[in-house]
């Protein structure tokens, strides 16, 4: 027998906003000069420079640093999965 339920259920922003928070973190490339944008806290760095981003499922930010490798093993050490966004 198979299942033929049809029935779909509808998130609000809010709700797909904590989907997987706790569990899933985003890895954001970024170059300096949006740093403030996420990080306004951060010091002044110099324009131009490669950097990542750490966000959690809601999209707060966790973590700044000039690695990719530093922000997944950063993600991994709070057992969190990551993904990629461009």
């Amino acid at each position: 027998m198979t299942n033929t339920d049809t029935t779909h259920k509808t998130y609000g922003t809010a709700e797909l906003a904590t989907l997987g928070e706790g569990q899933v973190a985003y890895v954001k490339p970024m170059i300096s000069d949006e740093v403030r944008r996420l990080f306004p806290q951060a010091p002044e760095l110099a324009p131009g420079l490669q950097l990542f981003a750490l966000l959690s499922a809601s999209g707060t930010p966790i973590l700044l640093t000039d690695s990719r490798d530093a922000a997944v093993a950063n993600a991994w050490a709070h057992d969190l999965q990551t993904v990629s966004l461009n």
